[in-house]
């Protein structure tokens, strides 16, 4: 009985160790050396995680970056690491809690009124395991922070991205898009990561056709399994304790996961890509349902009129 136990211990561990080398041996980095100096960066849930990493990245390549999240506390310890890191002074932090279209609306105000222009819009905050719960705007929470939030940022600001000479706007998704089941005509119905993560793809899409004349390239991305709090962070203690190593043993580190986007960010020559998904640092076709320009243009106009949003 012995002899079983430590034959399927040394089994599980010679796994692990096996998906760890595969993990690492696939996943790509991000190799240019592109200069960000006069260039402003913004990057929402960036106190943390791969959106953290991404603000670093900026900062020691020379942009203004700009931090953007919820936590007053942990955004400025963000931003006070990063300036010493980078030696990058030209880092700053912006409060927005993309579950409150109040809050949303404040900071692109605030960026409008601050800021000459901007050249890289990053929609990287996440969440997700919220549960049943509704927004003061009257929306699902986790749907609202991951998708309709994100959308009305991104919509104020498309003016203040028109005067760079070429920005980019990148929405950070999902794989998991591919587990969606979309019901454009309930956007607010019972919520689901996958959902909210392939309309982040088909926003992508709809949107880059609207600006492809304005300079404007528009991108969404996988960044991987990431070992991150975005999912520990809902878990008990008990869980957590098992589930924490294991998943930083498996899954990339937030410097790895960042790659993509810093990727889509500064690479030259892919404005022809605009509208597409990237994962591990390349251009990926996504699966059909991904791709269907007429949902995403009724995706687009559903969510123009639940956002009430007028030009």
């Amino acid at each position: 009985m012995l002899f079983i136990i430590l034959y399927i211990i040394f089994a599980l561990v010679i796994f692990n160790v096996i998906l760890k080398i595969y993990v690492k041996f696939n996943t790509m980095s991000c190799k240019n050396k592109v200069c960000l100096v006069g260039k402003t960066v913004i990057v929402t849930g960036s106190n943390t995680g791969i959106g953290y990493e991404t603000a670093l990245e900026c900062a020691k390549r020379g942009a203004r970056v700009i931090v953007a999240c919820r936590d007053h506390h942990k955004g400025t310890v963000a931003v006070q690491n990063i300036k010493t890191l980078t030696q990058n002074q030209n880092v700053v932090l912006k409060i927005v809690d993309l579950g409150s279209l109040t809050s949303v609306k404040n900071f692109a105000t605030n960026i409008l009124q601050t800021e000459e222009k901007l050249d890289i819009l990053i929609n990287n905050a996440g969440t997700l395991m919220l549960g049943d719960q509704l927004t003061e705007d009257g929306f699902q929470l986790e749907m609202q922070i991951n998708y309709f939030g994100p959308v009305l940022l991104t919509l104020m600001l498309v003016n203040l991205l028109k005067k760079s000479t070429a920005s980019r706007i990148i929405n950070v998704a999902s794989e998991g898009a591919k587990y969606a089941r979309l019901d454009v005509k309930n956007l607010n119905g019972k919520p689901s990561y996958p959902t909210a993560k392939l309309c982040n793809i088909l926003f992508t899409q709809e949107l880059a056709k609207r600006l492809n004349e304005f300079n404007i390239s528009v991108f969404a991305l996988h960044p991987g399994m990431i070992a991150t709090d975005i999912i520990t962070r809902h878990l008990s203690p008990v869980v957590y304790r098992g589930v924490a190593p294991l998943s930083k043993f498996l899954f990339k580190t937030p410097e790895e996961g960042a790659q993509t986007t810093i990727y889509v960010a500064t690479e030259p020559g892919i404005e022809y890509l605009t509208g597409g998904f990237f994962s591990e640092c390349q251009y990926q076709e996504h699966y059909k349902t991904a791709r269907d320009p007429e949902l995403a243009r009724q995706l687009w106009d559903e969510t123009i009129k639940l956002l009430n949003y007028n030009d």
